[in-house]
């Protein structure tokens, strides 16, 4: 069995710039991704939903239509680097499609927002947004 590979943001910015066939899927909740911003051309699929945080039960099924429609070789054999707030939520996203089958996973360390400083604070250590990459909201 295949295991989630480990990727820090930077890497997996050029990593997807330089593959085509490399997707970005962040994988937090749909009002993370609108309203605190999210990487430029990510693709959206909860890995789980406010209010409840229960685990999307069709998250594989909707990234592998995601990865079907966006066109590219067969899902199970494409890219597919998850990110989420700080990389806990996406690395077991990851874990979950290694099992279903997927061969290529990355897990985005740091996330989008990164771990929290001394004053408790995302943002000021690590991150997608600290490390200056491109970000949009809603």
């Amino acid at each position: 069995m295949t295991s989630v590979n480990r990727v820090d943001p930077v890497h997996a910015h050029a990593q997807i710039a330089a593959d085509p066939t490399a997707v970005l899927i962040d994988v937090r909740s749909r009002i993370e991704f609108d309203y605190v911003g999210h990487p430029i051309g990510a693709l959206h699929v909860p890995w789980k939903e406010f209010p409840e945080w229960r685990i999307n039960p069709g998250f594989v099924d909707a990234v592998r239509e995601l990865l079907r429609t966006d066109g590219g070789a067969a899902p199970e054999g494409r890219p597919v680097y998850l990110l989420c707030r700080s990389g806990a939520r996406s690395l077991a996203a990851g874990e979950e499609l290694v099992r279903q089958g997927f061969r290529r996973v990355y897990n985005v360390e740091e996330g989008f927002e990164g771990e929290k400083d001394g004053r408790r604070h995302r943002s000021t250590i690590n991150g997608w947004r600290f490390r200056g990459l491109p970000w949009e909201q809603g």
